[in-house]
């Protein structure tokens, strides 16, 4: 067998050759791999919600949900609540919608939700920020969402941005929703996601869409912003502002992300299958009132198990318990063929250091082998979820690559396994496999190389005054911030939004 051609001058030009770039793990990996409950728990687990919601039921039900659920067969039971019998939430399952995309505002940004194909973004509520320059907590406001919005747009691996903070600067509800919306779509052409304070605000939200789209109606034909709703306040009872904002979602065509989120011992039971058990009927229930309303319309079944440190009744957002419950919630939505959401890296650490990224890795990893479709708090979230880190955010897409890496695994075949390139370094080759054609296809194919994490010797980073993490992704942040000058809604739009509406930030 002929040597490898060109000896050391040979392998001087294949590094200096171009390399085809390509992630070696782009976002949409297929997951699955981890499944926490087998398959006797998985069904013990749905037989007791289809239990929960015919015998048990629903409380406070809308006038306007009753008589829509009684008018299509449901019952109001014994105890006073609408009960919906295992035949009817069976239907309602198979006509749900199954998978379906979420548009960007430039479709190089649409991504199908459905099936094991995962996919990474944002989500939260955090009052407080976690400010560059002094390093501590401040009130959240209407600038550092458009910023993070900015910055999220340059984040490969942050596929859709939900709004991750709440402007504490605008005390007006309508006025917050509105900026919120406008910060969303002024910072990023990706999709995008929000709450509404109720069902009245979602309208003019939809009119600001049509205006940055460019003509009334065109929202309804590529809606690129989902609405997040809580319609069940756990245990088992609708609330009721939830669904107005639904019905006024439906009327648009706007996705539904239907999050249950209770806390483990609180509002479920502490024990996590009892908790399965309850949040898979409560999520249940979110999904059968989408499709009372409007069969089949796009909805993820997003259940959010959240844990309380029960020796002090305080919220956590990481640990093994409540990633694995994520997990094992996306399992079973999965094995309904519903589009699942999950809930990840929701860091209780408060500084960016080695307690944020092992409780950060951790969840997104287990939720991301489970094969959720789209896993919200992805990036950026600390303290709990009470508030937002710019830095995070840099470090948590780098992060996000990795997992990537990991839920696509490793291709074995004839190539990959290289016998015959074995075969050759040992018998007539030089005797490594440094610069060889098996090598440098691998680098790029196989391989992630961090752009943040340092990879010095010591007497390198020694020298180049021991950067630590929080300060290099500081300087990325601000990196990114100043460089990016992509602006996506045009100025006679914003001239004509700020007229109509009262935008409280200047950009």
């Amino acid at each position: 067998m002929a040597r490898q051609s060109g000896g050391r001058a040979g392998r001087i030009a294949m590094r200096q050759a171009p390399i085809q770039k390509h992630l070696p793990a782009a976002p949409g990996q297929v997951g699955g791999q981890y499944k926490p409950l087998n398959e006797k728990e998985l069904q013990d687990i749905l037989n007791a919600a289809f239990e929960i919601l015919e015998d048990i039921g629903m409380s406070e039900v809308p006038e306007v949900v009753m008589e829509q659920a009684l008018a299509q067969g449901c019952l109001v039971n014994e105890l006073g609540r609408l009960s919906y019998p295992r035949a009817f939430v069976e239907d309602i399952i198979a006509g749900a919608c199954k998978s379906f995309t979420l548009h960007g505002r430039d479709p190089k940004h649409d991504i199908e939700v459905g099936g094991d194909k995962v996919w990474f973004g944002t989500g939260g509520a955090g009052v407080q920020t976690l400010d560059m320059d002094s390093g501590l907590y401040r009130p959240s406001t209407v600038k550092d969402l458009y910023n993070f919005t900015r910055l999220i747009d340059k984040l490969e691996n942050i596929n859709w941005f939900t709004r991750c903070c709440v402007a504490t600067d605008i005390p007006d509800n309508f006025d917050l929703d509105m900026n919120t919306v406008f910060a969303l779509v002024k910072g990023t052409s990706k999709p995008i996601g929000t709450s509404f304070t109720i069902g009245d605000y979602v309208h003019p939200a939809i009119e600001m869409f049509d205006m940055v789209l460019g003509g009334e109606g065109r929202f309804k034909e590529r809606p690129f912003c989902k609405v997040h709703i809580s319609p069940v306040i756990s245990p088992l009872r609708y609330g009721e502002d939830a669904v107005d904002v639904m019905l006024a979602a439906l009327e648009h065509n706007m996705p539904v992300n239907a999050i249950i989120a209770a806390q483990s011992g609180a509002t479920a039971p502490a024990t996590p299958a009892g908790m399965l058990a309850q949040t898979t009927a409560e999520t249940l229930a979110g999904l059968i009132l989408v499709n009372l309303f409007k069969p089949g319309h796009p909805t993820i079944f997003s259940n959010w198990p959240f844990v309380l440190d029960l020796r002090t009744g305080a919220f956590v957002g990481s640990g093994c318990e409540i990633s694995m419950m994520n997990a094992a919630s996306a399992q079973i939505g999965n094995h309904l063929g519903l589009p699942t959401g999950a809930a990840s890296s929701m860091a209780d650490a408060k500084a960016v250091d080695a307690q944020m990224g092992a409780e950060k890795a951790l969840s997104a990893l287990a939720c991301g082998l489970s094969g959720a479709n789209m896993i919200y708090e992805s990036a950026g979230m600390m303290a709990s979820l009470l508030g937002v880190s710019f830095e995070a955010f840099v470090l948590d897409n780098e992060m996000l690559s990795n997992v990537h890496r990991t839920i696509r695994g490793f291709e074995v075949n004839e190539e990959t396994l290289g016998v015959a390139t074995i075969k050759e370094v040992v018998t007539t080759g030089e005797g490594h496999f440094l610069g060889g054609n098996h090598t440098m296809g691998a680098m790029e194919r196989d391989y992630c190389y961090p752009k943040l994490a340092n990879r010095d010797t010591p007497r390198e980073w020694n020298d180049n005054n021991a950067p630590d993490a929080w300060g290099v992704a500081r300087e990325k942040v601000r990196e990114i911030l100043n460089s990016s000058t992509d602006d996506y809604v045009d100025m006679a739009t914003e001239k004509a939004i700020r007229e109509r509406w009262n935008i409280l930030f200047d950009t």
